[in-house]
Order: structure tokens, then sequence, then C-alpha cells
């Protein structure tokens, strides 16, 4: 159970002294329900109030803090005009100026002949000193009711700063001290404040470098909820490293009579990929291994070495692939280095005839079937394996957890291989696969031929257009991509279906379609006609972004490219260059495009490393927007910048496996403290993993 003393922090931010229904509704835009919500929601920047000029030096534009003498009301005739109040210091004169003023309120806050102090932005309206709508006017016995250094928070419609302030410090005053969960020596090195100072610095700051992120307070509380983070993987790792695994080894034979038939060898980073597998499946845990390689690395060969494996060690072996088109092709590619190998490959999808299906479910029940692969209808009930012993798993991504678990479950002690063509920084792989071993895959397979990358104009459209008919006239093929299917209301983009029937009236039925509302049958033609050469150009959405290989395509135009991610694009290119003749990525951009998009169409130009386009992406768009948290499972880090703190991240990863290796129960001196860490951070179920807990 959570821990008593986090009650008050869990309780709902109506629990508050004046935050009833309608404020609770406003808070809930910005993701803000519960006290330590309120907590989480950090300033995002500061107004300094500390400068204060005599008006005879007052620069415009710039906010200051004012001791005023008030010395008349301006009160204007219709209603609609502003109120002034006029007021010297002896050096000179200003006019605080309100709009839809009250009287009787103003001259109760503003007494003609008293002093005030004033705080606000300061113009010049001609040659005039006014200041509309001061933020703070106090008595001179009052100065210390406006901040030195005010805290600016995001904000929603109809939810002022002021409120937001308040409603903070009443949750700071909620807040417990807690146990210290970090390891002292890391403290002191870093010099970081105890949790409860660092909330407080960071909500009440004395330093206008407190809402940087590299502020010893702000780090502080990234580090937290990274700690928590990566020990609630850990956990999650140890328990499925306690299922009862299996040693998988075998003689090798089946895998060099495979290899044998490569008209190539394979790269260092693919033996070093299959060195760490076969190293893993031959121990007794169960392996968790995710195969991180670029488009066109070489992953299917890694993992077809790791399946031969498991047959050579009596057992068989599952490959799931996220569409159908994917999975027959690696069935295509796979099916004649296991015929080399003397061993039998199926294929299973939705569309398998009834009669065809039935003979293979019996064949592999009775294991004269060695690899299976397949769409989700390999994870169906009513099929079994005679001795499922790996599970291989394509494009992670588009795979849920209970997935990857429902393939593992159809053997004993399964071992799972997840393979991923998306390139993803080292910060984030971390902290969406942080669960798993990695391996890396970055040199290319020798014959993959460079795609030469330009970023065109839109206004350039009918030259493209003339040299893709140019392609097309020498034999080759070339893919449209498109980022809609239909025009969208409000948006100057191109939609897939209006540019077919464009491309359509001049090039005729060459021209294919395919996207993602097509039906399961309508894609599989479309895609069987652009491979076997009856369509020359096919126009598409993202849907042909992983896993299409036709090796006659050496042309990629994508319209509107600035609307995608770095990575998506690299993907994208990836389809291209897989042949034997020069490829080309057109980039077409629209006539305006921002600097940041142009930066990141130019990093894509110039290079064709996966691993740094993925780095780039991140440093110029952020996490969320690189991995695109729905998809993905990337948690939602309510202090942690991933950009800012990447080298935290590692750091919270190194220190979660020592914890666990010294105390794999949690039940030392930190214990207590850790586990209200993880439930501080809403890691509930890791802390369920304990076997205590």
């Amino acid at each position: 159970m959570r821990p008593q003393s986090l009650f008050p922090l869990f309780a709902e931010i109506t629990s508050l002294s004046g935050i009833g229904p309608r404020l609770a509704k406003l808070f809930a835009r910005l993701e803000v329900e519960r006290v330590v919500d309120l907590l989480w929601h950090l300033p995002s920047g500061l107004v300094d109030r500390r400068a204060a000029f005599a008006l005879a030096d007052v620069p415009a534009d710039r906010v200051v803090r004012l001791t005023l003498r008030v010395v008349d009301h301006q009160v204007p005739a219709n209603r609609r005009a502003p109120y002034r109040v006029l007021c010297e210091d002896g050096t000179g004169r200003i006019a605080l100026v309100f709009f839809n003023g009250r009287e009787d309120y103003l001259r109760r806050l503003l007494p003609v002949g008293h002093t005030r102090l004033v705080s606000g932005r300061v113009e010049l309206f001609g040659e005039r000193l006014q200041m509309a709508h001061p933020d703070y006017v106090v008595a001179e016995d009052e100065a210390h009711l406006i901040p030195a250094l005010e805290p600016v928070y995001p904000l929603t419609e109809g939810l002022s700063g002021k409120v937001v302030r308040k409603a903070a410090a009443a949750a700071l005053a909620k807040a417990p001290d807690l146990p210290e969960w970090l390891d002292p020596a890391l403290v002191a090195e870093r010099h970081w404040p105890a949790w409860h100072a660092a909330l407080d610095a960071v909500h009440r700051p004395s330093e206008a470098q407190a809402v940087e992120p590299d502020h010893p307070a702000r780090a502080r509380l990234a580090y937290d909820e990274l700690l928590a983070n990566q020990l609630a993987l850990a956990l999650v790792r140890q328990r499925a490293r306690r299922r009862k695994g299996r040693a998988l080894t075998g003689d090798g034979r089946l895998v060099a009579a495979a290899l044998g038939c490569l008209p190539f060898d394979l790269t260092g980073d693919q033996r070093a990929a299959v060195d760490q597998i076969l190293a893993d499946m031959g121990a007794d845990d169960a392996m968790l291994r995710l195969v991180q390689g670029d488009v066109g690395s070489g992953k299917t060969v890694v993992a077809l070495v790791a399946m031969l494996t498991a047959v050579e060690a009596g057992t068989q072996a599952a490959m799931l692939a996220p569409t159908e088109i994917l999975a027959r092709q690696h069935a295509a590619g796979l099916a004649p280095l296991a015929q080399a190998a003397g061993v039998r490959l199926a294929v299973l999808t939705g569309r398998t005839p009834k009669g065809e299906r039935a003979r293979l479910l019996a064949d592999l029940a009775a294991g004269g079937i060695h690899l299976l692969v397949g769409t989700h209808a390999v994870i169906e009930e009513a099929i079994q394996f005679k001795d499922l012993g790996l599970a291989v798993i394509d494009e992670q991504h588009r795979f849920g957890v209970f997935q990857r678990l429902a393939l593992s479950g159809k053997g004993r002690a399964v071992d799972t291989l997840v393979m991923t063509a998306t390139p993803i920084p080292r910060t984030l792989t971390l902290t969406v696969y942080g669960d798993m071993e990695v391996s890396r895959i970055q040199e290319k397979p020798p014959g993959r031929q460079p795609v030469d990358t330009r970023v065109v104009s839109l206004a350039r459209l009918d030259a493209v257009v003339d040299a893709v008919g140019r392609a097309i006239a020498q034999g080759e093929q070339v893919y449209w991509v498109c980022p809609l299917v239909e025009e969208a209301e409000g948006l100057d983009v191109t939609a897939a279906a209006d540019r077919h029937r464009d491309l359509a009236a001049r090039f005729g039925d060459r021209v294919g379609l395919l996207h993602g509302q097509l039906k399961g049958a309508e894609k599989e033609a479309a895609m069987a006609a652009f491979a076997d050469g009856t369509t020359r150009l096919l126009v598409a959405t993202t849907v042909i972004e992983v896993g299409v290989d036709v090796p006659n395509a050496t042309v990629m135009v994508i319209e509107h490219a600035e609307r995608f991610g770095l990575a998506q694009l690299h993907q994208l290119r990836g389809r291209v260059g897989r042949g034997d003749k020069a490829s080309r990525c057109l980039l077409l951009r629209a006539e305006r495009v921002s600097e940041t998009a142009r930066a990141r169409l130019d990093v894509l130009r110039r290079s064709d490393d996966g691993f740094l386009i993925a780095e780039e992406d991140l440093r110029l768009r952020g996490a969320g927007e690189v991995l695109g948290t729905r998809q993905t499972g990337l948690p939602q880090f309510r202090l942690a910048d991933l950009e800012a703190h990447g080298e935290l991240m590692a750091r919270a990863r190194d220190e979660a496996r020592l914890i666990l290796a010294r105390d794999a129960e949690l039940q030392g001196p930190r214990s207590a403290a850790l586990r209200t860490l993880l439930y501080l951070f809403e890691r509930d179920a890791a802390v369920r993993t304990l076997r205590s807990g």
C-alpha cells in the first residue's frame, strides 16, 4: 500500500483552500487534478521584480518596482475610456492605467496623498510614462507582499497566474518531509538539496537560474523521477529473469548451412549482436533482448541465426510481424536460407485458407514445422507449438506488452528477441526499452546503395513530376508519399487520394494507391501490383514506412516533408536503394517553412546514419514528438527533460541496477525510502513485483 505519509499528496486539489469544482475543471486541462500534480507543475519562467528605479531613470518595456506618491485620479466620463491615476516620486510622473476600473475600488487602493509600492511593466505612451494594470500595489509596510522573483506557470484560459501560484504554495505546505532515497555521495557530488528543499527552491525561487534544467534543485527533482522510472524497469526485468529459463545451445550446423548461401559475410555489428544473443540463449535465465538496427542493417539475418540455433537445440521458433505484407516478405527472404539448412518454414496470417491453416496447425503441434512466420494470427489461442523455444517480434513498437507475453506464453521458458528498425536515441532507449538488454546494429551490409537526398521547394512540383516520368520511362519504379489520405479542412496539404488522381491523369493505370484506410485485401493487391511491376508509381501514406522491399524502386518523393519526423523520413527513404541502381530521395517542402524545419531537413540531406538522425530529431523536436507517447508507451515525464537530462537518465539506470544488485528485495537501510520514491511517482506495480511487496 502507498505509505500514509503520501496520502495528502494524492488527495484531490479541491482539498486545498480556495479551489472549488469550477477551478478544478480548469486545472484538469493542465493535467493537474491532485495535490501532487501541482508539485510537478513546474514554473516555465520567472518575473524579476528586484529592479527598483526612480522615474527619471526608469527604462521602458521592463518590469520594475517603483515607490510612488498618488497625486490625482482622472475618472473618465466614458466607461470605455481608461481610468488614470497620476503618481510621482520627486524625479518624474507616471500614469497608472486601468481599463473598466471601478472608482471606489481604485480610490481605496490608491488614496491621494499616500505612498504606494507598485510593480509592473513600464511603457511609453507618446512622451509619457505609463503602467497598465500594475501587478502589485501595496503600502510601504507591505513590501514583503511583492515577490522579488515570481514564478510563471503554464496556464490555460480562465486560470490566472495568481491562482496557480497560490495553489502551488498550498500544495507545498502539504508536502511532507520524506526520508532521503538518493545515495548521499551523489547528493554531495552534485550539491543537490533534499527533496522538500528542492521543491521549495523551484516553486519559491530565490535566484533567476531556478527555472533552468541544470539548476541543482531542478536536476535533483528530474533525477528522482528518472530513478523511479529506471528502478521500476529494473524490478520488472528482475522478475522476468526469475522466470525459469532453459539453456538453448546449438552445434552451428544449420546456421553454417544457411549463412553459406549468403553472397556476403556478416558485418562486425551483426556478429556482435549474434554473440550477445547466443550467450543469452545459452544461459539458464529467459532472454529478453532488443536488436535495434538502422534501415537495411540486416536484423533479419541476425534473427535467423537465433531461430536456427533454437531449432538446433531441439525446439521451434516463431517470428511475429505487424502486417501481412511484412510477414510474407520476411518469409520470402528467409525461405531459401531455411531450405538450405533443411529446416521447414511456414507462414500464417489471418488470410491463410481454412484447409491450409488446419494442416499447418497440425504440423506445428506435431513439431513438423520448425520456423513459423506470421501476423497476430500466430498468437491466437488455437495455435499450439510442440515446443516453442524462441519468439522473435519484429517492429516492437507496433505491438503491446500483452501480445509479446501471449507469444512467449505458447511455450516453456521461451526466449524473446525483439527487433526494431526505428533508431531511437540512447536516452529514449533507456526509457522505452529499459526492461531489455539492447544490441545495436549500425553498420550497413555490403551492397546497399547510398541514396542521393535533395530538398526541393513545392514551387518546382512540375519539374519533379517530369523527373518521375523519366525514371518510369527508364524502367524504374517510384514511391510518392503524402501526409494525408484525404484533403483536411484548414490544411494546405495535398492528400494521397488527390495526388493519385493528378498523377494518374498523367501516367494512366501505371499509378497505384496505398493507404491505411483501404481494406486488407485492397492493400495487399496494391502492394503486390507494385512489387511485381504492374504499377510503376505508388502513391501512398506512411503505411509503406516499414518493411516494404521492392529492389527496382529507385525514387522516393515525400510531399510536405516538413510535416514528418526525421526518423520517419529516414524510414521512408530506406524503401529505396535496395537494388543495384542509383537511388534518389526528393524531400518536397512548402515554399515557406521555419528555420527549425529547414535545419531538420538539412540533417537528412547530409546524413544517412539513422542513429545520428534520431539524436538530432530529439534535439530539435523533443522526446514526445520523436516517439509519440501513445505509440511507444513512452512514460510522460513531468520533471525530467530527456534532452537536458540525458546524462542523468544513464546515471539513474546504473544506480537502479546497483541498488538491486546489492539489495534485490529492497529490504536494506534505504529500502523504505526507495519504496516511497516508487509510490511517489506511481510505480506501484513495480513495488508489487517484490516478494515482500
